[in-house]
């Protein structure tokens, strides 16, 4: 008598391919996931960061908010000039400069020049966003106030067509200003995601 050959199941078929194709998908999630992190870690660094954190404290800011608007102005370059002549890690222009040293920190030693210096820059730019949080009180427009200036976001909030509450922007009219934002909270979620 001849031994009947026993025919596999289609189910366990199905499930050996379903296994497979799971061990497949994790797979390919965890290469992914390690590589996006791999690659945030390289374009989200922790750089000057005695300076960044020295003036977080000194004007009450969230470190990862200051490298964010960092990474977004210069990517880290200490000698970055923009097109319209903004200096530094965080990108100072001269008639900023000019404000701040004068009427806010009543330097008179120090020049434009030295927004090519970390310390005296990351400074500014502290100091610049601390003022901007404290007059707007949302982060939105304290981050529109240092990309577009104070007049143009006060113009926006008391423009029924941006702001609901005169306080806060619904919409923001410029678009490189709408992108500014994006960018650095973008930035700011990576940051804090990464080494929170």
């Amino acid at each position: 008598m001849r031994e009947r050959r026993r025919k596999k199941s289609p189910i366990f078929a199905v499930i050996i391919a379903f296994l497979i194709t799971a061990i497949l998908i994790a797979s390919a999630k965890f290469v992914h996931d390690y590589l996006q992190h791999e690659w945030l870690l390289r374009t989200h660094p922790l750089e000057f960061t005695q300076y960044v954190e020295k003036y977080a404290n000194e004007y009450g800011l969230d470190k990862f908010l200051i490298y964010a608007v960092i990474k977004t102005e210069s990517s880290f370059e200490a000698d970055a000039v923009s097109n319209v002549g903004a200096r530094g890690l965080m990108q100072i222009m001269e008639d900023t400069f000019d404000w701040l040293s004068v009427y806010r920190l009543r330097e008179s030693e120090i020049s434009f020049d030295n927004m090519f210096n970390p310390d005296d820059n990351i400074r500014y730019g502290s100091y610049l966003i601390a003022y901007h949080l404290e007059n707007f009180g949302d982060l939105d427009c304290a981050l529109a106030a240092y990309f577009a200036g104070d007049n143009t976001v006060i113009r926006w909030l008391n423009n029924p067509d941006y702001s609901a509450d005169g306080r806060t922007l619904t919409a923001v009219p410029d678009s490189d200003t709408r992108h500014y934002i994006h960018k650095v909270n973008t930035a700011y979620e990576n940051y804090i995601k990464l080494y929170s």
